[in-house]
């Protein structure tokens, strides 16, 4: 029997439906990483050290992280479209605001506004993904949204840099803001949660209904390998891309432009190994956990190798040692599916948005601390009216996210095998025997 998209296979729109929200995604992500490439700019413009702009950069993960099951709950209850809209209308007004804030308040409140709405944008491009394509793809799909993500991060360092130098870290700001707006419009004119004539997944009956449904997610013990790792994974991955331009900046001596584009490396090796990761498990090895374990092991190596050598290495071999952690760095494209496989089909966004969840209260936990790290390394020295951290500081923040990538590889221990199909039935039925 055809599933209800099986129809719409070879259909353009469906890449319509899919990329409109990818966007808001993209520019959510690219807010992410933005506070590494201005965390000089925020220091001198309001008088203030690498722990506040950890901070303020963590206050976008605090609602983000927060609010992100409440989000996958609207949004399987009332649909992806209405939810995406508001949410990518509210995150341009915090873009706009952080352009325009004359204090550390508006500063913190705009980041806040940003972090507030972007918590809508994965679940939701995932919750359409899963409406207009087969559920044989859907790995692929979050591969590809992951690998939109990363686009944007690419977006925040080395052409956001060159904006900044155009029309200043501000104006910078502001042209997001109305760039996403502009988004939220077309998502609200052009997106629908599913195709034409096909019903609501079963079981989707409102709020209510899947208010009820959502504690058997928290209550199901195999969604928590995966938030758990995706925990560890994303507190890195915000961490190193919160603070590698600093590093090179402070340790390496480099510009700001040219800090930015060697930054770009591990976000460059993630286009190709994100798409390849979950190409890999839907169609090659038609596994999760096998794959993830491999890319999560060999990532906790190769970050020990940049902890050991930091300052160390000639920037060309520092580059393609940021590129292979970047690569190794996908095997987080397969918690989501991981999470999503053994909960209630119907449940799909709550499932993602509490495995996605994970992520960002790790960063929303780590960031702050880790430029506490950096502040009490700080040895005094000035650059440009900022503070510039000695190479012991960033051992020492960057010793923590080898840690939580080691973390994350023995969490495959604990996690379950689904094949690319779900298993909840299997998994409570072998429970309740």
């Amino acid at each position: 029997m055809p599933t209800p998209t099986s129809g719409i296979a070879l259909s353009p729109t469906r890449w319509l439906m899919w990329a409109v929200p990818a966007f808001l995604f993209l520019i959510g992500f690219f807010h992410r990483a933005a506070p590494g490439v201005i965390a000089r700019d925020l220091m001198q413009a309001f008088g203030v050290t690498g722990t506040t702009v950890g901070l303020v950069a963590a206050t976008y993960f605090y609602p983000y992280a927060a609010l992100m099951v409440p989000a996958g709950l609207l949004i399987d209850a009332y649909g992806a479209r209405r939810v995406l809209t508001l949410g990518g209308a509210v995150m341009g007004v915090g873009a706009l605001v952080m352009g325009g804030a004359a204090g550390t308040a508006a500063l913190f409140t705009g980041r806040f506004l940003v972090g507030l709405g972007a918590s809508a944008t994965f679940v939701g491009t995932l919750k359409i993904a899963a409406a207009w394509f087969p559920a044989t793809q859907f790995g692929l799909l979050a591969a590809l949204t992951a690998t939109v993500g990363i686009a944007g991060a690419l977006t925040s360092t080395l052409p956001l840099a060159a904006l900044v130098g155009l029309v200043g870290w501000r104006g910078a700001l502001a042209g997001v803001g109305v760039a996403t707006l502009g988004g939220a419009a077309l998502c609200l004119l052009l997106v629908r949660d599913r195709p034409a004539g096909v019903p609501a997944p079963a079981g989707a009956d409102g709020l209510r209904a899947v208010l009820a449904g959502a504690g058997r997610v928290l209550r199901n013990p195999h969604t928590w390998p995966p938030f758990l790792a995706f925990f560890c994974l994303y507190s890195v991955l915000a961490n190193q891309m919160q603070w590698v331009v600093s590093y090179l900046r402070d340790v390496h001596g480099l510009g700001l432009r040219e800090a930015a584009s060697y930054a770009t490396a591990p976000s460059l090796a993630l286009l190709i190994g994100a798409p390849l990761t979950g190409l890999a498990s839907d169609r090659w090895l038609g596994r999760r956990k096998t794959p993830y374990a491999a890319l999560t092991g060999a990532q906790c190596l190769l970050w020990l190798v940049f902890v050991a050598t930091l300052g160390a290495l000639p920037l060309a071999a520092l580059y393609l040692l940021l590129f292979a952690m970047g690569l190794a760095g996908a095997g987080f494209v397969l918690v989501w599916p991981m999470g999503r496989e053994v909960n209630p089909p119907h449940l799909d966004g709550v499932a993602v948005a509490v495995v996605n969840a994970g992520g960002f209260l790790g960063a929303a936990l780590t960031q702050g601390p880790i430029g506490a790290v950096l502040d009490a390394r700080w040895a005094g020295a000035w650059a440009d009216g900022a503070r510039r951290y000695p190479l012991e500081a960033y051992r020492d923040a960057f010793a923590i996210c080898a840690t939580f990538t080691a973390a994350a590889a023995l969490l495959s221990m604990l996690m379950r095998e689904t094949r690319g199909r779900n298993i909840y039935t299997v998994l409570r039925t072998a429970h309740d025997a």
